[in-house]
């Protein structure tokens, strides 16, 4: 597609020459897709031409439109509305390119100009709680991205850096030993991360208590958050975990240990994975060489209680802490270490960290920081903020009434896929395993295209009755698409119709949806580049969904099998299997799969 537009491009560079005596470079001139009310591929702006040419927008839409036609052998008409110049191009073009499509000339999506190497780091849980909505979000927009990413020519390395240390992670051990009886995974029928997640919350509870009973007795209530018993025994066990002691390490171990299992079997069947996972516990003391060093080196600074701070008013950004009076870290300084090693490990152009929009200032302040210190690598960290995701309410329950289980909405999706494909009796001829992989991939793909479609930034409401419709905005109508597309090849296999041909010169006259949808095939190379750069899987989305709504139209309009010309009835097939090809592709940077029958 690009090739067509530098033609483009300088064809209209020569017919300026020719008609007006004016120069401008091909490199210049910048086309526009033409809006869909209007015939045409490209479009050409005519109003910054009028003051050096002396003409009106429409007198130069006029000359250069006949020029083209009679010069450029791409285009097969325009029309000029205002100052708008619309190029249609020829059938045959479009058969061309196409038929390098098929025969592998050209791939499916093109490589970027530049290659870079990539670190994308997502789902950075918390060894304290199980996944929830957010971490889903953060989970598929994270994974979509590097496969985006890789699908655009860069060599992508997907991170996942695991908090697996901190205050947090003490409560959930303190509430286990006050409160657990030695309850496991096992004798308590729950995943790890469940029962973990459990003590969080049991720690909470009791924590409260105490800070309302302090305040009964008459204390301040922010001086009672800090002296609760609960409190002070976490802050207790963190030191005693960043000394080294025993018997903390050995229930830290234990616990995280649980957790682990139950993220491995989350990801799992969200279908994400990981090339590399760091842990806090192995970054953080990195993290404090690195304020060592920045004290050496005289940009960060000490109060007179002892702790570390950076000064970055002179960036509109705060004094930062990076270390505590009492010489444990904070998240920063852990933030630190981890960049240090993800580029020592894989030297990266790029290091994008998919974290919610909550922690906009936090990486503002990393990345100042990291530049004061004169790391080469401050300038490639880039944050890929998003915005929240919430629930209608009362469509699901959540584990504590405030946060959606991640697993409970999982399985709520399956069951609603169940529900709808036996509610439209489509899986006839299924055995038990295949209807159950089948409601999996319905509701992964329900899940993870609703997610994905909107931009990240914006705070989003995730309906899961929408978000599994055949025929509306949503994953399950693009894989529906696709089984459609694959129930034709094999109809089309039974009846021993070849797609194999790649001489398509004989077909003199496309169907109007067989060319929308063939101009669409050949812009996949630039939405895949456009999404990349962007690192906005939405682009893809939209587009799958434009694509597949496009066959659907050819699908309604044109009778494949009553086709009696073989040529034409072959071109068909070969352009149904090119779009099946498509969808699964693109579906498949965005993590969902796409099933051949439904």
């Amino acid at each position: 597609m690009k090739n067509l537009e530098s033609q483009i491009a300088q064809a209209l560079s020569q017919a300026l020459e020719h008609t007006f005596s004016h120069t401008l470079p091909a490199e210049q001139i910048a086309l526009q897709p033409t809006r869909k009310e209007f015939a045409g591929t490209f479009t050409f702006v005519t109003f910054p031409l009028t003051k050096a040419l002396g003409k009106g927008p429409e007198q130069i839409g006029q000359a250069l439109g006949d020029y083209l036609q009679e010069h450029a052998p791409q285009v097969a008409g325009y029309n000029v509305v205002k100052g708008f110049l619309n190029l249609e191009i020829h059938d045959a073009v479009w058969l061309e390119m196409f038929a390098a499509q098929v025969a592998g000339i050209s791939g499916v999506f093109g490589e970027s100009g530049q290659k870079q190497k990539v670190v994308v780091e997502y789902s950075s849980p918390n060894t304290n709680k199980p996944l929830h909505l957010g971490h889903l979000r953060n989970n598929f927009l994270g994974y979509s991205v590097a496969e985006i990413m890789k699908g655009a020519g860069h060599e992508v390395v997907k991170a996942n850096l695991v908090n697996d240390r901190g205050i947090h992670i003490c409560k959930s051990m303190i509430a286990y030993e006050m409160f657990g009886n030695g309850e496991t995974p096992e004798t308590a029928s729950m995943k790890g991360d469940h029962l973990v997640g459990k003590y969080y919350v049991k720690f909470d509870q009791e924590y409260k208590k105490q800070i309302d009973d302090l305040v009964a007795q008459g204390m301040d209530k922010e001086q009672a958050k800090k002296q609760a018993p609960l409190m002070l025994q976490a802050q207790e066990m963190l030191q005693k975990w960043e000394q080294g002691d025993a018997e903390t390490i050995a229930l830290w171990k234990l616990m995280n240990g649980w957790v682990y299992d139950g993220f491995d079997s989350t990801y799992r069947t969200i279908g994400v994975d990981f090339d590399k996972f760091y842990y806090e516990s192995g970054t953080y003391m990195l993290g404090k060489d690195r304020v060592e060093e920045g004290l050496a080196k005289g940009v960060f600074f000490k109060k007179e209680d002892g702790s570390v701070w950076v000064d970055l008013t002179d960036q509109g950004l705060d004094e930062k802490l990076l270390l505590r009076a009492d010489g444990t870290s904070v998240y920063i300084t852990q933030d630190l270490g981890t960049a240090e090693l993800k580029y020592e490990d894989f030297h990266y152009d790029q290091s994008i960290y998919v974290v919610a929009d909550e922690q906009n200032y936090h990486f503002q302040v990393l990345k100042a920081t990291l530049k004061k210190l004169g790391k080469p690598y401050a300038d490639g960290i880039f944050h890929l903020s998003y915005g929240m995701v919430d629930l209608p309410s009362g469509k699901m329950k959540s584990r504590e009434g405030t946060v959606v289980d991640a697993d409970e909405l999982v399985a709520e999706m399956i069951e609603t896929a169940r529900q709808k494909t036996n509610e439209l009796g489509k899986i006839d001829g299924f055995s038990k395993e295949e209807a159950e992989q089948l409601y999996h991939t319905l509701a992964m793909g329900a899940l993870k295209y609703f997610l994905l479609k909107v931009d990240p930034k914006k705070r989003m409401l995730f309906n899961p009755e929408e978000s599994i419709d055949f025929k509306g905005h949503t994953g399950p109508f693009i894989q529906y698409t696709h089984a459609r597309i694959a129930a034709i090849l094999r109809k089309a296999s039974e009846l021993g119709i070849s797609s194999e041909t790649q001489d398509f010169a004989a077909i003199e006259v496309l169907h109007e949806t067989e060319r929308d949808a063939l101009i669409l095939l050949n812009t996949a190379g630039q939405v895949v580049e456009d999404a990349a750069r962007n690192y906005a899987p939405s682009i893809v989305a939209q587009y799958a969904f434009d694509l597949a709504k496009a066959y659907n139209r050819f699908y309604t309009e044109v009778p494949i099998f009553q086709e009696s010309n073989a040529q034409v009835l072959s071109f068909r097939i070969a352009f149904s299997r090119q779009v099946a090809k498509t969808l699964k592709q693109t579906m498949a940077l965005l993590g969902i799969a796409v099933p051949d029958r439904m």
